[in-house]
């Protein structure tokens, strides 16, 4: 058996919710055909989720057992259909929806076959199917079936077992119905009581949303990996599960519910999304159907909240985080001082950035959150991009938009990268301001946001970076003696830009060497979305131009002020007329360029390369 752990966070959340929303309905009351079943507690309830990845989410008696009863149908006709195949099954058993109740003794007038393995006299005659040396083997391979679904041994309830044998006259009247027709070709009464025991077999709430989350996961338990039944026959069993696994009330439960789904007068359901999630919920109290009546109020509201409906969508696609790094694997493109970069990969792990796409319906969006909440702890700030997503479901920008009050609450500061509004926050645009956190375009100037609240958090006792420079002490003075500096300073002129202002454009001609004294400016791109986006930013002690000045080719990329800047610019005429005037200043000066220049182009092809080309 593996462990199971019940799991914590925004998805569990939803079900606490719907379970205390559905525990006042008292309607309803438990079987009382069956003596054993009548003394159980009416008021027990328990709700479990289970995805097909195997994360189990539960509130209330999750782990209270109780008797499988009519859920095992489902899982002894996947069997039948293993030992026997489709077509010599389906000559003895019908798929078509009855429209009567489950222990109707009758068989369909036109091929007096069961009409489907979902009621009692289907469910005897795939009991009948079973292969095995003997009585007692044949049981032990249901059982077997059972636990692979389950994912451990399952017992049978021996008080609940003798109860159905001692008082089940109906269940054998069916048994020698199906003998008398052809159906059975054995003894009625070993098929009728092997159905019995596999009624009586005990799981809990949490069991049966593992055994629906197998059937979710094309018959492969998701926990331990054993494939409990082939992908084909899982097909075949959740389609009739669809038309009959609520008997005579299957129609309003398509409708309303709209998932493959399985009742049992224990007080068990099951529903099953494939390729998503397992569902099961346990209250004893049934309608005049046979079914829970908390049972069905709750798959109905769970359904609704997280968009299960299995015509809701036309999509097969799900997200799925497509890579997620820390700021300390993946820096922004602001070129940073020597003492930001030491304290960035220090304490860059505790932010993180993660990319998703495909579409974003329940099941992606739990793997997101739960993967988040996973790594939430080391966290202080991390970016959600999801740019690349495609469909977003209700439910989906809601598990996201309660996972940022988590997280916000827990002290970690979450920003998106969402241009378009995909995750549906206030406005149409960017929210800076918005108290859950930032919008961003790009995911690049989220990723600087992220390292900002690290370096926050965490430059205290670092030397802080130089934010203002002088023309002599710039850094592309750095190694020249004070005369040289004096001489060299009285080339430059100093200029001031607001922000916004365009300083070079891409194709224009070299205007001279730019040391930056003040503020920012920003290189940019043209992104394949229509948007500009940073290829670089530089900060005070940077420079640029170099390569138009060294070079004469043109300028490659737009040149703008990120914010106010203030700049000292040695013009082309006076950097040309240092070759005559004083060539060791104009040598020991292009020394520094080229080093200069060298780290730049180094910088932007390191992070171009970091996330290959993308914004």
């Amino acid at each position: 058996m593996v462990s199971r752990t019940i799991e914590p966070g925004v998805v569990a959340r939803i079900v606490e919710d719907v379970h205390r929303r559905c525990r006042g309905e008292r309607s309803g009351r438990p079987a009382d055909y069956i003596p054993e079943l009548a003394a159980v507690d009416p008021d027990s309830f328990a709700i479990c989720l289970a995805t097909a990845d195997g994360r189990i989410y539960g509130a209330g008696d999750v782990r209270t057992g109780f008797t499988i009863q009519s859920i095992s149908k489902p899982f002894t006709y996947a069997l039948a259909l293993a030992d026997r195949g489709l077509e010599a099954v389906g000559e003895r058993i019908d798929v078509e929806p009855s429209g009567e109740p489950f222990n109707e003794i009758s068989l369909d007038p036109v091929t007096a076959r069961p009409r489907n393995p979902m009621i009692n006299a289907g469910a005897i005659t795939a009991a009948a199917l079973i292969d095995g040396r003997d009585p007692a083997d044949r049981f032990e391979r249901v059982r077997r079936c059972y636990a692979s679904f389950a994912g451990r041994e399952l017992t049978v309830n021996e008080a609940v077992y003798a109860s159905e044998a001692r008082t089940g006259y109906r269940n054998r009247a069916i048994g020698y119905m199906l003998r008398s027709f052809g159906i059975l070709d054995g003894d009625p009464d070993e098929a009728v009581d092997r159905y019995f025991r596999q009624c009586s077999v005990t799981v809990t709430c949490e069991d049966l949303a593992l055994m629906a989350a197998s059937l979710a996961n094309n018959g492969r338990n998701p926990v331990t990996g054993e494939q409990a039944a082939s992908a084909a026959l899982t097909e075949q069993v959740l389609s009739v599960m669809t038309t009959c696994g609520m008997y005579n009330a299957a129609g309003d439960w398509a409708t309303t519910v709209g998932l493959p789904a399985k009742s049992g007068v224990g007080g068990g359901i099951v529903a099953v999304l494939p390729g998503q999630v397992g569902i099961a919920v346990y209250s004893p109290r049934l309608d005049g159907h046979g079914n829970s009546v908390r049972g069905v109020a709750a798959c109905r509201e769970l359904s609704r909240r997280l968009e299960l409906h299995f015509l809701h969508v036309t999509r097969a696609a799900r997200a799925a985080i497509r890579a997620a790094y820390s700021v300390a694997e993946v820096p922004s493109r602001l070129r940073r001082p020597t003492e930001e970069i030491g304290v960035l990969a220090a304490h860059g792990h505790r932010a993180r950035v993660y990319e998703l796409h495909g579409d974003l319906l329940f099941a992606g969006a739990e793997r997101t959150v739960r993967t988040i909440e996973e790594q939430a702890g080391e966290l202080e700030a991390l970016a959600i991009d999801v740019r690349r997503v495609g469909e977003v479901s209700a439910i989906a920008a809601r598990m996201i938009d309660d996972l940022r009050h988590q997280l916000l609450s827990a002290g970690v500061r979450v920003a998106l990268v969402d241009p378009d509004a995909r995750l549906r926050h206030p406005g149409s645009g960017i929210e800076p301001d918005d108290p859950m956190g930032p919008v961003f375009v790009d995911r690049d100037t989220a990723t600087e946001w992220c390292e900002n609240t690290v370096l926050a958090n965490h430059r205290r006792g670092a030397e802080p970076a130089r934010t203002s420079f002088g023309i002599e002490d710039h850094p592309a003075f750095a190694g020249l003696a004070a005369d040289q500096r004096s001489r060299l300073a009285e080339q430059f002129r100093v200029r001031t830009f607001a922000r916004g202002v365009v300083i070079a454009e891409p194709g224009s001609v070299r205007s001279g060497l730019y040391l930056i004294l003040d503020g920012r400016v920003r290189l940019t791109v043209d992104g394949t979305d229509g948007r500009q986006h940073r290829l670089l930013s530089l900060s005070a002690g940077m420079s640029f131009g170099e390569i138009p000045m060294l070079v004469g080719t043109p300028f490659g990329n737009e040149v703008r002020a990120e914010t106010d800047v203030r700049v000292a610019v040695l013009t082309p005429e006076r950097f040309d007329g240092l070759t005559s005037q004083a060539p060791g200043l104009k040598l020991a000066l292009l020394e520094r360029l080229a080093a200069e220049a060298f780290a730049q182009i180094d910088a932007g092809v390191r992070a171009i390369a970091a996330r290959g080309g993308d914004y």
